[in-house]
């Protein structure tokens, strides 16, 4: 089965061919950098991450762009409340972006470009856009003159111009010729941050900078260019007028949108002051959990956050960790580089794992179908668990388990660490749990069921639960 993608342009299903073969350049709108990151912007960036993650396991070349509006109203306002200057404030919060992203394993593109360091550019863009006739001045700002490119209009948000409100989610100004026009150039205003333009000192529109940052790094035509619903209109289809206008070319091949991430069937956002921040969740919940709430539902479906949501996350995620720490323990630590000769696997062990890494890619392949390739997982731990029972989950056949559950997790940025051994002297805390394990179970064959017990429930008290199997495994409670 090919890749499909769900294009937002045709509003179908595609097949997904790259304009170069086996390269993919892919652009994601970044954050306007002014507060902490909610949920919200989470969902966005791991959608964005396991596409990435999954064009990569297809064995795709991706260049991945993603950038940081620093030079905003937002940014100013709240740097003026601050007494710090506009760019000192966004840099802060660009390094609290990475801060949060990277605790929920969201890898960094492969270039992060700023708005305010792509001025130049822009401006040669806007320049670009006067000469041909698609945009004007006005008093030392730049004005996108919609109506000469009327026929590049709602590709995304299938609504003709004409059927457009004027005003609607546009800024209107007088000083324009039309309602619909937008600001590639915004005149400053006294004590503004600002840089020096052929139209005097001002700053740039919002849309002008995406489409001049991807092409910068990218090239003319973008294979994915990606974001939230919520940037449909008017910022994706902005992009589209201007950047076509400019070159005469397509600008993108495949849009891709995410669902927005909801609180009482409400879209969470900071204007609305219905949102958690990235940090308050994970100060109630361990970071993977956050992820696996996140990747287990389809990137364009919407998510509703709740407690009761993210307890079911933490309870599915823990399911997985206990798998992976199982099989870890049964194959034991192999060197680096080293491959363990552990004998032939049974066939019908190999089919199963085959089996689930196929109907994985399948899922994947069918616009990155994250809810059903996650739910293979949990075929994974099905299988173990029999293996178990038969008695026949020997290192040879976690270790063809785990192999699997590992390329797999690995698409979905998902990571088993080891329990917080580290607070609990690390290493010598671990190898004292399993002098203890040994200890009850030599009480067990002894039928000393009385210290068997003790034992069990001591540790329990210091929160370290025992599983009994084939082997006893441990885990720290929590």
């Amino acid at each position: 089965m090919t890749l499909a993608v769900f294009n937002t342009e045709t509003r179908t299903k595609q097949e997904f061919i790259p304009v170069e073969e086996g390269k993919v350049g892919m652009y994601v709108c970044g954050p306007t950098v002014y507060d902490d990151c909610h949920v919200g912007h989470a969902r966005t960036y791991v959608a964005f991450d396991t596409i990435r993650r999954y064009l990569e396991f297809k064995g795709y070349i991706v260049t991945y762009i993603q950038n940081f509006t620093d030079v905003d109203d937002k940014i100013m306002k709240r740097a003026a409340e601050k007494g710090i200057p506009p760019l000192v404030l966004s840099e802060g919060y660009i390094q609290e972006y990475f801060s949060d992203m990277g605790s929920i394993n969201v890898r960094r593109a492969d270039i992060h470009p700023k708005a305010s360091e792509a001025i130049p550019d822009m401006i040669t863009v806007i320049e670009g856009l006067i000469a041909k006739g698609f945009a004007y001045v006005v008093n030392g700002s730049v004005y996108f003159e919609v109506e000469k490119a009327k026929n590049l209009f709602g590709r995304l948000k299938h609504q003709s111009i004409d059927d457009m409100r004027d005003g609607a989610r546009v800024e209107v100004d007088e000083e324009k010729r039309s309602p619909k026009d937008f600001a590639l150039w915004k005149a400053a205003k006294p004590g503004e941050i600002s840089w020096d333009s052929p139209w005097g000192k001002g700053r740039p529109g919002w849309h002008i900078e995406c489409s001049t940052m991807s092409w910068k790094y990218i090239g003319r035509t973008l294979d994915i260019h990606g974001g939230g619903m919520d940037l449909i209109f008017p910022h994706h289809e902005s992009e589209i007028l201007q950047a076509e206008a400019y070159t005469g070319e397509k600008f993108v091949k495949y849009w891709l949108h995410n669902g927005f991430l909801e609180i009482n069937k409400e879209k969470m956002s900071k204007s609305l002051g219905n949102f958690f921040t990235i940090k308050e969740v994970l100060s109630r919940y361990k970071p993977m959990v956050l992820r696996f709430f996140l990747v287990y539902t389809h990137y364009r479906s919407p998510i509703d956050f709740s407690d009761a949501a993210m307890d079911e996350a933490e309870t599915s995620y823990g399911r997985l960790k206990k798998l992976h720490s199982c099989l870890k323990e049964i194959v034991g630590e192999i060197d680096e580089g080293v491959i363990p000769d552990l004998g032939a696997p049974d066939e019908d062990v190999l089919k199963t794992a085959f089996a689930i890494k196929k109907e994985f890619t399948q899922a994947m392949d069918d616009d990155f179908n994250t809810r059903v390739a996650t739910a293979t997982l949990f075929k994974l731990d099905n299988e173990a668990r029999e293996l178990q029972k038969a008695g026949r989950l020997d290192p040879k056949h976690a270790h063809v388990l785990l192999s699997v559950m590992s390329e797999l997790t690995g698409v979905l940025g998902l990571e088993f660490p080891e329990e917080e051994a580290g607070s609990m002297g690390g290493e010598l805390a671990g190898g004292l749990v399993r002098i203890l394990i040994d200890l009850r179970a030599d009480a067990r064959k002894k039928k000393d069921w009385s210290t068997a017990d003790t034992i069990r429930e001591r540790l329990k008290e210091l929160g370290i639960v025992l599983e009994d199997g084939e082997s006893t495994t441990w885990r720290i409670e929590g």
